[in-house]
């Protein structure tokens, strides 16, 4: 149960943080400023609940990670839905404090930072941009993911590259969709929205989903095969457990 906690805070944290920064202040701080906002947001939560439920916050990372062989089926169905459940709560509470200037707040005039495309897209981008685009990004932030995150990476620095890459993301993506890379996130704002939101939010599901299962397949190709003996005397001091097994396995 704790892991399914951790994933609903983790959740929450990035939607109130990324999407309140945009809802809130996003006229004052512009796309970096909420970049930024989303970017630290991931960062923090890496940090604060990784040891306990790996930090995914993110459908298409569940995926990525469950398809890389990095979590066991049994925790998949139960970490979308704290995902998802986090996203709403956070962008409820969001809501409530929006409404509490003197004009109010309209989600459906105003968009509630929900996700769009077309007439709805920041850059009037086409359904077609709108797809390639999650579909990419997603890829670069659930390889990130899954690279930061193996067991040959440098220990203790995962949040970094996962943190900035979603600065990136957010850099390139938010004129074109408002950046989702993330079904949760969408879904979240999109509920409150209503209307085109939700008519539109079939694509911040399945595009993600296609962009995080891509980057498994990718990294499965790319990842470092086991090392012969030969190269397990040549290799490098972070790959000490591959040598000690291929030491281990050599007659």
């Amino acid at each position: 149960m704790s892991r399914y906690l951790a994933e609903f805070v983790g959740t929450f944290v990035l939607v109130f943080g990324g999407c309140g920064s945009a809802v809130l202040a996003g006229d004052k701080i512009g796309f970096a400023g909420v970049a930024l906002a989303f970017g630290l947001s991931l960062l923090a939560m890496v940090y604060t609940i990784g040891h306990i439920s790996g930090c995914h916050i993110n459908p298409a990372v569940t995926l990525g990670l469950f398809l890389s062989k990095k979590m066991e089926r049994q925790y998949l169905w139960g970490y979308w839905a704290a995902q998802v459940l986090g996203a709403i709560v956070a962008a409820a509470l969001l809501l409530i404090i929006a409404k509490g200037t003197p004009n109010g707040y309209d989600p459906a005039v105003l968009g509630f930072a929900a996700n769009g495309y077309g007439t709805h897209s920041p850059g009037q981008y086409g359904l077609g941009a709108a797809l390639i685009t999650e579909i990419i990004l997603t890829f670069f932030l659930v390889l990130t993911v899954i690279g930061a995150t193996d067991l040959k990476a440098p220990v203790g620095f995962a949040g970094l590259p996962i943190g900035f890459v979603l600065v990136l993301i957010h850099l390139v993506g938010i004129p074109v969709t408002n950046t989702s890379v993330n079904p949760a996130r969408s879904i979240g704002p999109a509920l409150f929205v209503g209307g085109w939101a939700l008519q539109q939010l079939w694509l911040f599901i399945v595009a993600p989903l296609i962009g995080g299962a891509l980057a498994s397949a990718v990294y499965r190709s790319i990842a470092v095969p086991k090392l012969t003996a030969r190269e397990a005397e040549r290799a490098l001091p972070t790959q000490q457990d591959e040598r000690l097994k291929t030491r281990t396995a050599t007659p």
